[in-house]
């Protein structure tokens, strides 16, 4: 099967699977620049509330494909880093479902997740210090601030694999879960992520990811969105709200 990146939506939630398999799924230098362009058309479909990023089979994604660095090492880190910063920017949340190897452009691309949960087993590495490669200083930033600036060095000093309970410890995964119970979890959160507000959501997104300018402009979207007044008339009246901001 040629290396691929694979999209769906169910019931509000888009899943994007890493498809490459005979290279424990790999981001090959197409699939880094198709990534961008897939996103953008899942950020503008209404019916999109929710994104699920994962691997095909047992591996969530060993990296770069490194067969192709020698060509184009530099051309690739440009769009591998293009790729995370469209997944980081992607207004709707995020969540990486990780199990197997989660390592170099893998822990990438899960960092650029709003949230990781992965599965018991799981492995992860951030890794140029083995290749030399320079980790990028939004790449970095986004590690320092999942993990503290202790740990971001040791992990990028190092190269070193870590296990999925220092993950969760360090802060770079948010649930642990046993094998088998990963997808179910995964499922039922993005089903939870979907019944809420949008509006709620991307605005939260936004503050937290440091944007310092924008309460006026989240204001007015609930001003006009009406979902203010539907979550409050929904919880007097004891039923599920009816949101439609983004639709």
């Amino acid at each position: 099967m040629e290396p691929q990146l694979k999209d769906s939506v169910t019931d509000g939630v888009a899943t994007v699977v890493i498809a490459n398999p005979a290279k424990r799924n790999a981001m090959s230098a197409g699939m880094w620049r198709a990534l961008p362009g897939i996103l953008e058309r899942l950020a503008a479909d209404p019916a999109v509330r929710v994104l699920v990023l994962t691997g095909e089979g047992d591996t969530f994604c060993a990296g770069a494909d490194i067969s192709t660095l020698r060509e184009s090492g530099e051309e690739q880190q440009t769009a591998s880093v293009r790729a995370e910063e469209a997944l980081a920017a992607f207004p709707k949340p995020t969540l990486a479902a990780v199990r197997g190897f989660c390592v170099g452009g893998g822990s990438q691309l899960a960092a650029a997740c709003d949230l990781r949960f992965a599965e018991e087993g799981s492995r992860f590495g951030i890794t140029p210090s083995k290749l030399g490669l320079v980790y990028r200083s939004s790449s970095t930033r986004r590690l320092a601030a999942l993990v503290g600036p202790s740990t971001a060095k040791y992990l990028l000093f190092s190269g070193e694999l870590f296990d999925a309970d220092r993950a969760l410890r360090t802060g770079f995964v948010d649930e642990l879960h046993p094998v088998g119970a990963l997808d179910k979890r995964v499922a039922e959160f993005a089903r939870i992520l979907a019944s809420r507000s949008l509006l709620t959501q991307a605005a939260a997104k936004e503050f937290i990811d440091g944007r310092l300018d924008r309460d006026d402009h989240w204001l007015e979207q609930a001003r006009g969105s009406g979902d203010p007044a539907e979550g409050v008339a929904a919880f007097l009246e004891r039923r599920a709200p009816r949101f439609t901001y983004g639709l």
